[in-house]
């Protein structure tokens, strides 16, 4: 059925799906049958967050499992975990201290599933609510009420978790934290351009805290402030005490604050730089040297000791989070001084495959922005690493495992597992190689509740499963134990697939941002249509397909055949996996199939725009031949080629309308708003008719000309 615009948000708002309950299933003898005879109970000085999370696994089991308990408010929680049978018991070491006793780190639990009772004890009230969904957890994967009799302790690897808003750009409904909460996320990032101003415009910054804090999220801000001022002017501090320090003390429980160049630069003395603001260089003046947000600047410790003192002036313990995500791609050697020159009591952000240098065939490219075909960590993030744990620095990552990245810049998440996996494995011994402690998962394009959030959660908990073990369970989960051989063949046709992705700029700022609304420009130049509230909007789109050469990596002349080679491998691979999940699908239980058809919309949008992707390549190519072909026949031939390979791709953006129409989540991300929406590739289709029945006649008749 075809979906309106927005209103995959209302699958969104669903934290606990229905009818999971495998009606056929039967307990087995080491496992316990939770039914209406059971009750949860919680003590009577339960806080909101606590009564929270009583409330939603009674929720969780009703919808999910289909039956309903009693919720008890308790006098005294240690009298009744060691009398009451039939009890889900939900407290605290403090309350359960025996219990609790060996429970250190924040958000950690114990789980005690007994005949009689099941204990679910935290280190504190949000390890109370991660121990809770991991009952849920269990019996996901079980599709039935049933839990193993266990004792469990149970820690969290990373933390923070942060992730933007999936639902949209800096709004967070209830239910959107709640199931944040439930896929381990425990901070949530919120662009801030003043108090309680968004890039959006209005927000009451401490609701916003005080609701992410009911379901045991913090918040971060993520600085879009301008620094104007150098930090040895006279009245710099006044200055950033007026900028950053007010926003600290109009909400002085914000968690921390993410700082990164190109959102919040100063004017740098470094020599290497401009020493101007990006956007106030002189349009008549070329550029010559970087930016202060794009250069490891000698005197950013210096800035940041003095954000540090305005913020903490107002919140003592908050993380000032410096990201170096700009200048990656310079020397080693300035990146590395800076870095051991940054205030001790900061913690280094740095991103985990960004600006890799990788060789496909004869040529090098980059890894640009955010990629998972390489799993990482690149060298830009391993030397930063190295140096930070010699400085004994905090040290995070921005991961995107909340499961997406830029390769596709308009799904909700990609479906490659096993390439997930290799990225958990990576983070896990950067954990272990340099004391990796955080992550941010997710940019603006957000965060979305998927398979692969559920695989990360599983992987960031120890102990849990071999991740292969962890990906089978949920394939059954999803589909059938009949189709797991079907499904599993297709996520590994997949995860192969993104192996052969080649991130490039002009790809992910053009076809793979947006998939096959694309459009292809001949002479006439063209802007993608926008909602007039998206925040960027067309702005990070470039509709003049060509090649954005760098220095670090091959021409675009000699890059093109051989992505062109990888992407048709690639494609080769999605078409392989959409094949083994129709199988699937087939072979799986009508009340799962509505879900297995939207992730199979998902792998089908991706191919239709690795399509694009390398019509795009074929056509500047062909475009670059036709430019300088001075014989008209072979002129003319050319044009008969592009007219060619423009109707295949008409034929191509024809077939995604079907597909976002079924799921209104593709072709949307927040910042954007609507890139592929069924307007957008109407739009698109007609200009690319309009290239071919008002612009190539126009070169034609130029051909004839010429004898």
């Amino acid at each position: 059925m075809a979906e309106k615009k927005y209103e995959f948000r209302k699958r969104l708002e669903v934290v606990h799906q229905p009818n999971r309950r495998d009606s056929e299933a039967i307990a087995q003898k080491n496992e316990i049958t939770i039914d209406q005879d059971w009750s949860i109970a919680i003590g009577e000085e339960a806080t909101p967050l606590m009564m929270n999370v009583a409330k939603d696994l009674q929720d969780y089991l009703l919808v999910s499992m289909n039956i309903s308990v009693r919720l008890l408010i308790v006098k005294n929680v240690l009298e009744y975990s060691q009398t009451k049978d039939r009890t889900i018991i939900l407290a605290t070491k403090e309350e359960l201290p025996e219990v609790g006793q060996a429970l250190n780190l924040p958000r950690s639990y114990i789980v005690i599933v007994s005949d009689r009772r099941i204990i679910v004890c935290g280190n504190d009230e949000r390890g109370v609510g991660q121990g809770s969904y991991y009952l849920e957890d269990l019996m996901n994967l079980r599709e039935a009420p049933f839990l193993t009799v266990q004792e469990v302790m149970r820690e969290p690897i990373f933390s923070p978790r942060m992730a933007h808003s999936g639902w949209g750009l800096d709004r967070y409904p209830d239910a959107h934290l709640n199931a944040m909460a439930h896929a381990g996320i425990d901070a949530i990032l919120v662009f801030v351009k003043d108090v309680d101003k968004t890039t959006e415009g209005y927000q009451d910054f401490n609701y916003l805290v005080d609701q992410a804090a009911l379901y045991g999220l913090d918040v971060y801000v993520y600085s879009y402030l301008i620094s104007r001022k150098h930090p040895d002017e006279l009245d710099a501090e006044q200055y950033y005490d007026r900028v950053y320090g007010k926003i600290f003390e109009a909400c002085p429980r914000f968690k921390g604050v993410i700082l990164v160049g190109e959102s919040c630069e100063f004017p740098s003395k470094d020599d290497n730089t401009t020493g101007v603001l990006r956007l106030e260089w002189p349009a008549d003046q070329p550029q010559t040297k970087p930016s202060p947000g794009w250069w490891p600047c000698t005197d950013y410790p210096q800035w940041l000791n003095l954000l540090k003192k305005v913020v903490r002036k107002h919140n003592q313990e908050a993380d000032i989070v410096f990201w170096t995500y700009n200048w990656g791609w310079a020397p080693e050697e300035d990146r590395l001084k800076l870095i051991r020159n940054v205030p001790e009591d900061i913690t280094l952000l740095v991103t985990f495959e960004m600006f890799e240098q990788i060789k496909h065939e004869h040529v090098t490219n980059v890894c640009v922005d955010y990629t998972i075909s390489f799993e990482g960590p690149g060298q830009y993030f391993s030397s930063e690493a190295k140096v930070a744990k010699e400085r004994g620095l905090k040290l995070y990552a921005m991961s995107n495992t909340g499961g997406l990245t830029w390769d596709i810049g308009v799904i909700p998440y990609q479906p490659v597992p096993n390439q997930w996996a290799n990225r958990h494995s990576a983070l896990l011994q950067a954990n272990a190689d340099w004391g990796l402690s955080g992550l941010m998962e997710s940019h603006h394009y957000g965060w979305w509740p998927s398979f692969i959030s559920d695989i990360t959660k599983w992987t960031y908990w120890n102990p849990s499963p071999p991740s292969e073990q962890i990906v089978e369970a949920i394939a059954i989960r999803d589909f059938s134990r009949e189709a797991v051989d079907h499904v599993l063949e297709a996520w590994r046709s997949w995860s192969e697939g993104i192996r052969h992705y080649v991130p490039t700029i002009e790809d992910q700022y053009g076809p793979f941002r947006i998939g096959s609304s694309y459009p292809f420009v001949f002479q006439n130049e063209v802007k993608m249509p926008v909602a007039w509230h998206a925040m960027f909007g067309n702005e990070i789109i470039f509709t003049a397909y060509k090649p954005i050469d760098t220095s670090r990596q091959s021409l675009g002349a000699s890059r093109y055949p051989v992505e062109i080679r990888s992407l048709q491998r690639m494609l080769e691979l999605m078409i392989q996996g959409n094949e083994a999940m129709k199988k699937a699908i087939a072979l799986t239980p009508e009340r799962k199939r509505e879900q297995a058809l939207k992730g199979l919309g998902i792998s089908l949008f991706i191919t239709h725009a690795v399509q694009t992707a390398i019509h795009a390549k074929q056509w500047w190519l062909l475009k670059q031949r036709l430019l300088i072909e001075p014989d008209t026949g072979k002129a003319l031939a050319i044009l008969e080629e592009m007219q060619s390979l423009a109707k295949s791709e008409i034929a191509n953006a024809q077939a995604v309308i079907p597909l976002v129409e079924a799921d209104s989540r593709l072709g949307w991300e927040p910042s954007m708003d609507y890139m592929t929406d069924a307007e957008h590739l109407h739009w698109k289709i007609n200009q690319v008719r309009s290239v071919i029945e008002n612009e190539f006649p126009g070169w034609r008749a130029s051909l004839a000309l010429t004898d």
